[in-house]
């Protein structure tokens, strides 16, 4: 399948099939007198509810087209729809607002705090989206039961296994109930027994509606998406499956 290139525009954004859009994106980078092009010209859109596995080799702007998605950077050129906003050129502080609305966040190294609690880690976007006390304790109890660390609230995130820790940040990522999560390489400092563990738990969230960005190198971790785009050169060089046009 080749990735439709969006029409942009009241169109892109009252496309309610569609969670998010990228249309004709571009990022650059310097590098001495030289400018780099890390995306170069990429559109696709995702359906609501899609499970995308994002690949590529070392270089292919995988890493670029993530910081992005993620409301972590802003293109050069082009419009990305999130949610049926367009985020490219939002101001800073509207930008934050609608990443933390919109999106969680599964890293390969956790990124849990080691100075607090699972409790405490699981429950941060709660506390900058401002939910009371008790409801935000209802809320983490519920989402560790859910990933099966409900035995672990008091722990930090030293006392735990990988794959607890990766639990812990996959419940912290459902926090404020996200339209998007993006999983950057989300097994790849585990084993593959508990690989598998994960993938399991990412594939049932997917198909409780839940819609999934996942970067990944593997082909059989990307063998849990139903859909995949492979990068080369900051383009895209092959799309298939059903969430991805």
């Amino acid at each position: 399948m080749t990735p439709a290139v969006g029409q942009g525009g009241p169109a892109a954004q009252s496309n309610e099939a569609h969670i998010l859009r990228l249309e004709s994106i571009a990022r650059h980078y310097k590098i001495g007198r030289e400018s780099v092009a890390a995306l170069d010209g990429v559109s696709f859109s995702v359906t609501r509810g899609g499970f995308l596995a994002i690949m590529g080799a070392s270089g292919s702007g995988k890493s670029t087209l993530l910081n992005i998605l993620g409301c972590l950077d802003r293109p050069d050129q082009g419009a990305y729809w999130l949610n049926n906003a367009n985020v490219a050129h939002m101001s800073d502080d509207a930008l934050s607002d609608h990443r933390l609305r919109n999106l969680g966040f599964i890293f390969q190294s956790f990124h849990l705090i080691p100075q607090l609690t699972v409790q405490e880690n699981i429950a941060l976007p709660l506390f900058y989206l401002g939910l009371e006390t008790a409801a935000s304790a209802a809320r983490v109890a519920e989402l560790a039961a859910r990933v099966g660390v409900d035995d672990r609230l008091n722990h930090r995130p030293s006392e735990l296994s990988g794959g607890q820790r990766q639990r812990v940040a996959i419940a912290r990522a459902l926090a404020n109930d996200p339209a998007v999560i993006l999983a950057d390489e989300p097994t790849g400092n585990l084993d593959s027994a508990t690989s598998g563990q994960i993938m399991k738990l990412l594939d049932e969230l997917n198909r409780q509606g839940r819609t999934i960005l996942m970067v990944t190198h593997e082909k059989d971790i990307a063998a849990f998406a139903r859909s995949r785009i492979v990068l080369r050169d900051g383009r895209i060089l092959s799309s298939e499956g059903e969430d991805v046009s």
